[in-house]
């Protein structure tokens, strides 16, 4: 066992993933969404948009999975693509955001913010469901009209407004179907981790 295996025992997992093991794909989802969803929660706080990232963090991190150095943590990694994503999520949305570490200006003065470590133990804490490649069976399996607006929202990356005018559908529809979508792959993906 060399010494980053015996620093980091997750690797094993990493490198069955890498040699096309499915079911090191839902234990790694299952030993990290926790952690990822507090990342992805804690700059982004729209639960619906927080969930596609979410998605969105474990998609990016298992078409690079062969780019990941096992120099490191694999933890620090993944946590570090969820609040990539975020970032640019932020920038496309161009909402107004905070510094955890800056103080927060006020009319009478300055008020450094303190947060809660809602992650005492991030990796005992990790819990998810879905492979890469279970997620895209998952999504071929959609009927159509569900698998365009999610392969539209999650593979390329289009905002509802986007795929509202690409289909031609009201926005409400498009949301609803997405919706609808998020919820079967859930069911389906819950049935995978549990079988």
């Amino acid at each position: 066992m060399t010494a980053s295996a015996e620093k980091y025992p997750e690797y094993e997992i990493i490198r069955r993933a890498l040699n096309n093991d499915q079911s090191a794909y839902s234990e790694i989802l299952k030993k990290y969404e926790i952690g990822v969803r507090s990342v992805v929660r804690k700059m982004v706080f729209d639960a619906q948009e927080a969930d596609d990232l979410v998605q969105e963090a474990f998609i990016k991190a298992f078409n690079s999975l062969h780019s990941f150095n096992f120099e490191f943590s694999f933890a620090t990694w993944l946590y570090k693509i969820a609040a990539n994503n975020c970032i640019d999520f932020l920038r496309k949305k161009k909402l107004k955001t905070y510094s955890y570490d800056k103080p927060v200006k006020q009319k009478d003065g300055e008020t450094q913010q303190e947060f809660a470590d809602t992650i005492p133990n991030i990796e005992k804490q990790m819990i998810q469901s879905e492979t890469s490649i279970q997620i895209k069976e998952a999504i071929d399996a959609l009927p159509e009209k569900y698998r365009f607006v999610i392969v539209m929202r999650h593979q390329e990356e289009k905002s509802y407004e986007e795929i509202s005018e690409i289909l031609d559908l009201p926005l409400g529809t498009v949301k609803a179907r997405i919706f609808r979508a998020r919820e079967m792959l859930n069911k389906t993906l819950r049935k995978v981790v549990h079988s």
